[in-house]
């Protein structure tokens, strides 16, 4: 009974995208390791930018850095 937990900043992924993460995750579990689909759990986390950090920045900040760096 695989379990699969994923975590993305909440900054605006659609139910549609993750519609397609649960149907990816499943997907690969059945191919790789032959597990049932009906048995397949996915949860995904929603977390707030201000706690997630990156590089020593919160989120939010390390993305306004590296869009800086790529102007």
């Amino acid at each position: 009974m695989p379990f699969v937990n994923i975590k993305i900043a909440r900054d605006g992924a659609t139910p549609e995208q993750k519609a397609a993460l649960i149907q990816g995750m499943t997907d690969v579990l059945v191919k790789v390791l032959n597990k049932s689909p009906n048995g397949t759990f996915v949860v995904i986390d929603e977390v707030d930018l201000e706690n997630w950090g990156v590089g020593g920045l919160p989120l939010d900040e390390f993305r306004r850095r590296a869009a800086a760096k790529g102007s």
